[in-house]
């Protein structure tokens, strides 16, 4: 069993920055992906960014390239979302995610993902 819990969010004011943490703990496996989704309310749960298991390779979404920078941390099992230049649209609830593969770094389908931590709000006032 996996336990992903995440630290950070809050609320900030747009242009602002914000830094989100993940932190695996219990049985891993050394070869997963990892990911950050978000919520927003009253939406369907959306892709933000993903990382390799090695941290080689990365993906964003549209909303969020060039803002956004994902980064893990494998010795401390820690995955990262640093946010700059946040805008009222990415008020959300984050959650981080993992998915066992080495090779497959964004699963097709967000139902794919192994585990999910229980998520952190941030909040962007205008």
């Amino acid at each position: 069993q996996v336990q992903l819990v995440e630290s950070g969010g809050g609320l900030v004011q747009a242009g602002d920055s914000l830094t989100l943490t993940c932190a695996a703990s219990g049985r891993a496996f050394s070869t997963y992906s990892m990911s950050w989704i978000r919520q927003a309310p009253g939406q369907e749960r959306e892709f933000v960014a993903s990382i390799s298991w090695n941290g080689g390779d990365a993906y964003y979404s549209d909303s969020v390239a060039g803002r956004f920078t994902i980064s893990r941390d494998k010795t401390k099992k820690t995955l990262y979302l640093q946010m700059n230049n946040l805008k009222p649209e990415d008020t959300a609830v984050y959650y981080c995610a993992l998915y066992y593969s080495e090779t497959i770094v964004r699963p097709t389908n967000l139902n794919e993902y192994d585990y999910w931590g229980q998520g952190t709000q941030v909040t962007v006032s205008s």
